[in-house]
């Protein structure tokens, strides 16, 4: 059950760590948001998110709540050792974990970092 939890270890929470990944990181983008990717030392995987354009709070929470949960029932399929920010632009309204899992694996798939 160990697997499918999301301990804070695994978030981006530093502004420095955020700026790192958009410099050095490659960008992937999607339909109304973006991925970008940076190699990290660390052998696990982290998820950063930012809400850009998206008005009220409770649509901006609920984004990166369904984001949040993509990203921890999913993360295994993702490429290891990576920092992953995931930028949202205005008119993304995912409505369930399935949505998004679609959208990102197909972006994935296309960059070639995930079997199609």
């Amino acid at each position: 059950m160990k697997e499918f939890t999301l301990p804070k270890v695994r978030l981006l929470t530093k502004t420095w760590e955020y700026d790192r990944v958009y410099r050095q990181g490659k960008r992937l983008r999607g339909h109304n948001f973006s991925l970008i990717l940076a190699a990290n030392e660390l052998g696990g995987t982290r998820l950063g998110i930012s809400v850009h354009g998206v008005k009220k709070a409770v649509q901006r929470n609920r984004i990166k709540r369904i984001v949040r949960e993509f990203y921890r029932l999913h993360r295994l399929l993702l490429p290891q050792a990576f920092d992953i920010v995931f930028t949202v632009r205005p008119g993304f309204t995912p409505a369930t974990p399935g949505a998004v899992q679609g959208a990102v694996r197909q972006l994935l798939a296309k960059a070639g970092l995930v079997p199609a």
